[in-house]
């Protein structure tokens, strides 16, 4: 049986992105996002955070370090990828998100105005909107 590793995440980025370079010159991109689910109803009425890291490679790791800061709002398609490392002589792992697309959402005072898209249909900050190719395999191990 095949399986499917599709993960949509809307957030607010809580640090800023950390843009470094592979040493065959790949960009990669890490960043970290709070996402919030509110739940039950009335004085039950509850708020659950996430906190789920984000990496993204090549064209798309550029353009999110350059535009994306703390406080941005932000949709993240991408897939899971199990993280595995040894600490101390004690393994260690951590699902993260690969990010293959994003488009960047705006707040509702800056929805009037409307968002500029790019290639691919994905929004762009102003003032100099870069289009972005999505579904570029960027991925290159280290």
């Amino acid at each position: 049986m095949s399986g499917f590793n599709k993960v949509i995440l809307l957030g607010n980025c809580v640090r800023e992105p950390e843009l470094r370079y592979t040493p065959q010159g790949t960009a990669v991109t890490d960043f970290r996002l709070a996402v919030n689910r509110v739940f039950g109803t009335g004085e039950s009425r509850k708020q659950e955070t996430l906190f789920i890291d984000v990496q993204a490679w090549g064209k798309t790791a550029e353009t999110l370090s350059r535009y994306l800061q703390k406080g941005t709002s932000v949709l993240v398609e991408g897939r899971l990828v199990l993280d595995q490392w040894e600490s101390n002589g004690e393994k260690r792992q951590k699902i993260k998100v690969v990010a293959e697309s994003f488009q960047f959402v705006s707040s509702r005072s800056s929805a009037a105005g409307g968002e500029a898209k790019g290639a691919e249909g994905e929004a762009t900050p102003p003032p100099s909107p870069e289009p972005h190719v999505s579904g570029e395999s960027d991925e290159v191990p280290f």
